[in-house]
Formats: C-alpha cells, structure tokens, sequence
C-alpha cells in the first residue's frame, strides 16, 4: 500500500508513526473479523458439531442444519457467537499486531542491506506467520476453548452423539460464556483452557500457508497492475481454501481435544493419541468430518476478512490524514 511504502522509508524517528500503523492493521483486522464472523458463524457451528460427534450420527449437512434448527431454532445456529466474536477480535488484533511487526522489521532491514525490494521474501513472510501464530495461539487459546465447548455443547451422557434430536434430557437453558468459563474452572481447573494448544500450534501452519501465498500472489498481481477490492477477495479466499484443505485433519482434534473432559475416560489425551484413536475407531475419513462447511466458511470468511481488513486500514489512513490537517496551527 502507498500508506506502508512512506512509512519504510522514514527515518528511526518515525518509529511512534510505525507503531500506529501497527495498531491500525491490528484493529482493521480485529473490526474485519467481527463482521466476516458474523457473517458465516453458521458454518462454524455445523463444522464444529461434525468434528466433535461420534461416529454413529452421520447426516447430511442439511439433516444437520434442519435438526439444529427444530431443536434450538434459528438461533441455535449462532451458538456461542458471543465468545466467538470476542475471541476473533483478541485473535486477530494480536496476530496483525505482530505479524505487521515482524514485517516492519524485515522491510527497515532489507533498506539498510541496499536490497533491490523490500517486499516480504517467501522465507520472510513464513517467519512473520509463524511468530504472529505462535504469539496468537497462546494468548487466545482460553476463548476458543470456551466458544468450541458452547458451539459442541456436549452431552452429559457419554454415548449420545452432539446433534441427537433426543430433547427429553436436555435443559431449555443456553450456556452463557461466563457460566461456560466458570464450569470449566470448577470441574477441570484452569488447565483446561489450555487444552489442545500444541495441535493449534501445529496449526499456526496454516496462516503461515495462507499469508504466503496471499502475500506471493499479491506481489505478483502488483508487478502487472495496481490490485483491486476484488483481487484482495480472491487471493484471500485462494490462500484459505488450500491451507485448511492441508490442515483440516489437525483442526478436527483440536476441536475434539477442546471438548473432551479430563475426568472421563481416565483423563485428557495427548494429540498423537487423540489421532491415533480417531484413525482406528473412524478411519481416516473421521479426520475430515465436517471438511464441507468447514472450507466454505473458512473460504468465505477469509475473503471477507481481506476485504474487510483492506477496506477499514484505507479508511483509519485517509482519517490519520485528515486529523492533522484539521488541528489548530499554533
């Protein structure tokens, strides 16, 4: 963008305008988060029960969303939206937040080698997905354990599948996200908000893959021509759609291992067991459960989210200019 391009070159003086910047791309994303979530929490909600039931309710993603909606309503589609929300936001105001400074970092060291450009190298763009990622998945990890409990809503009853239309036993009260929280303290402890952190950090893979190919892209597409609203959709959907395609199977016991209880079946699983035992009890198949709505969320929300992220960052530049301008000269 001309905004990044003006800044690279500032003087270290300009490191209090850099860290706005960062704080711009930061609060862009989280805003551009809100409102794709929003968007297609649906699709969240019908992936995440596909992951987490057992292997006995296998339905169309029709049947699901006719049952989920005969038994809860319509809102039962937007089930834990709230943590949802709050959590995209923490996620992705502390991913662009680093992500942009770790970019930051390696365009102001690409000027001072002389290099002929200072956009990311594909090696470059893997080390800033990683460390953002990384930084991300500690951080946020609590929420999405919570938002992943209240989507799933599990059963008490260890044989009953999450989608069964058996309403006799089940309480017309929703969980609240603070009731969710506190049940979670009292019954596992606080370790259990950290359940399934070193499948998600595996996964931080996959904004690695999605970044860099949406960065390389980009880069490409900017030799030839000036990108557009539309480019920004399209590299966004393409750079997600082919990293959650490879990374599906580690985001489904993610899902799984943040569901499970530590007091049944004699404690919590290590993520190579939790594998290990989906393969043999479903086969490999059990690993992609819920890939449809998944990728079609996934794709359609990172699309949104670049659109989105795009459109706010020139909107917050285009104010950042028009306040100076307006200020008293004293």
């Amino acid at each position: 963008m001309s905004a990044r391009e003006g800044e690279a070159t500032a003087p270290p003086a300009a490191s209090a305008a850099q860290q706005g910047d960062n704080i711009a791309h930061a609060l862009a994303g989280a805003g551009g988060g809100l409102l794709s979530m929003t968007l297609t929490y649906p699709l969240i909600t019908l992936s995440t029960r596909a992951q987490v039931e057992s292997k006995r309710a296998h339905s169309s993603t029709y049947d699901a969303v006719r049952r989920i909606v005969q038994r809860e309503g319509i809102t039962g589609l937007y089930s834990g939206l709230d943590s949802a929300l709050f959590g995209i936001s923490v996620t992705n105001f502390v991913y662009y937040y680093w992500y942009e400074w770790t970019r930051a970092f390696f365009e102001r060291a690409a000027i001072r080698s002389s290099r002929a450009s200072k956009k990311l190298t594909t090696i470059e763009s893997m080390i800033a997905g990683a460390i953002a990622g990384s930084a991300t998945v500690l951080i946020t990890n609590p929420i999405w354990v919570v938002n992943t409990r209240m989507t799933a809503r599990q059963s008490n009853s260890p044989g009953e599948s999450l989608p069964s239309t058996n309403t006799a036993k089940r309480s017309p009260e929703k969980p609240s996200t603070l009731s969710t929280l506190i049940s979670l303290f009292r019954n596992e402890g606080p370790q259990a908000l950290f359940a399934g952190v070193l499948p998600a950090l595996v996964l931080v893979i996959n904004p690695i893959l999605q970044y860099t190919i949406f960065e390389q892209l980009k880069n490409v597409l900017e030799k030839r021509r000036k990108v557009m609203a539309r480019d920004v959709f399209l590299l966004g959907a393409l750079g997600k759609l082919l990293a959650t395609s490879i990374t599906y199977p580690y985001i489904t016991i993610k899902s799984r291992m943040h569901v499970a209880n530590s007091k049944e079946k004699g404690g919590k699983e290590g993520m190579m067991k939790a594998l290990g035992r989906a393969v043999s009890e479903e086969g490999w198949g059990g690993l992609y459960k819920g890939i449809g709505p998944k990728v079609t969320q996934s794709v359609i929300t990172a699309a949104f989210l670049f659109a989105f992220k795009d459109a706010l960052y020139d909107a917050s530049v285009k104010l950042r200019r028009k306040v100076p301008a307006q200020l008293p000269v004293r």
